[in-house]
């Protein structure tokens, strides 16, 4: 299933592999060394997090999925659920022999419910898995954001994801909805003229807002759970994350027999993503490096 090679000037190299009901799992490869993947969370792709993959290429092979329903990778399919998503990372594992994970909010999830269902995964990083405490709140945000996608509202989604996972500046969610509404419509509308770039458009985006917010449900509520996952866990956030996250970090980190947890001071949520996208991917380069190695 490989594709055919890049161009000399990509730093990666691309593969895909079959996930156990058939859906096409794309990939980037990147570096040489000890295998280290890297799951991406919601409004994201892999090309989000480039710039951490190039930062640990000079020691690890760095696998970057894009999980499914973006990109080059299969549809989200009918019956998707969390099981979809950890068949598709244990694919991956399987075909790369990597036994390092990374995983980012909704791809933190991801990595958790591997690394409680396989002892494929030795070492897992997770920043901020979307988790909350009480699976009433990710419910009640589903619901919304189906009923506006059903109505053709996509910027009325995209507003009730900001709002609901607390994303974007504060200033920005306190304004009214509906002014809200026509500024994501016309950034949209604006994203629409100009020449594709290698990001995933906006638009495209919110299409996957309902799936990562039914992973969110799923997983949400019971984490005594996870007190059984074998693998070593290094908990990643950031100090001006939203408190539900570090609630979450706080509380897996009662539960998990062998972690360890690091907050970096000044950073957010997108910490791990391209600097162009307001991340700042060198100091969880470092700490993921210290932690995989």
């Amino acid at each position: 299933m490989a594709e055919p090679p890049q161009l000399a000037e990509e730093p990666y190299t691309t593969d895909a592999v079959a996930s156990s009901d058939g859906t096409r799992i794309s990939y980037r490869r990147f570096g040489r060394g000890p295998g280290v993947v890297l799951i991406h969370g919601g409004m994201s792709s892999a090309h989000n997090h480039l710039e951490l993959a190039l930062a640990l290429s000079d020691a690890f092979s760095v696998y970057v999925p894009d999980r499914r329903g973006r990109c080059a990778s299969g549809p989200f399919g009918a019956g998707y659920s969390i099981q979809k998503e950890v068949e598709d990372l244990d694919a991956v594992l399987a075909k790369t022999g990597a036994q390092n994970v990374f995983g980012v909010s909704s791809g933190g999830l991801i990595v958790l419910e591997v690394a409680l269902s396989s002892a494929m995964i030795r070492r897992a990083a997770i920043f901020e898995p979307a988790l909350f405490l009480d699976r009433s709140v990710p419910s009640a945000i589903l619901r919304r954001l189906d009923r506006e996608m059903e109505a053709g509202s996509i910027a009325a989604a995209l507003i009730t994801g900001m709002k609901g996972a607390k994303m974007g500046p504060a200033i920005l969610r306190a304004l009214p909805r509906r002014l809200l509404e026509l500024l994501v419509d016309r950034a949209m509308k604006a994203e629409d003229k100009h020449p594709p770039t290698k990001y995933l458009p906006i638009r495209a985006l919110a299409g996957t807002l309902r799936y990562d917010s039914q992973l969110a449900v799923e997983m949400s509520g019971n984490l005594e759970r996870f007190s059984f996952i074998r693998a070593e866990v290094l908990l990643l956030g950031g100090s001006k994350s939203p408190t539900y996250l570090k609630a979450a970090l706080d509380a897996l980190g009662q539960v998990l027999p062998e972690v360890r947890r690091v907050e970096f001071r000044g950073l957010h949520h997108g910490a791990s993503w391209n600097a162009d996208r307001g991340g700042k991917p060198k100091p969880v380069a470092w700490e993921l490096r210290r932690f995989f190695s």
